[in-house]
């Protein structure tokens, strides 16, 4: 039996995967610390954040998850380099 259940919108383009355990995640506690709050719909959903997925999929070692790695590598560095250009309340500190 898989620790893996996942959903599947083909006509919205979305893919979920909820998983009882993560590969190179000590605690589900932690993961949920660092996580993102977002709406789908009336709802709100934790989502890891990208460097959490980023050490899951380098744990694993599967060849799937490694070639998907420098996409989403380049994804948290370019999300980091926005965060760094906000002052406070997300207001652009014109930098």
């Amino acid at each position: 039996m898989s620790d893996l259940f996942r959903i599947i919108n083909d006509e919205q383009g979305l893919l979920l995967d909820f998983m009882s355990r993560l590969h190179g995640i000590r605690s589900f506690e932690g993961l949920r610390s660092r996580s993102t709050s977002v709406a789908f719909g009336e709802y709100k959903r934790k989502i890891a954040s990208f460097a959490d997925i980023i050490k899951s999929k380098r744990a694993t070692g599967r060849d799937c998850d490694l070639a998907v790695l420098a996409i989403l590598e380049r994804t948290l560095n370019e999300q980091e380099r926005g965060e760094d250009q906000k002052g406070p309340r997300g207001a652009a500190t014109g930098k």
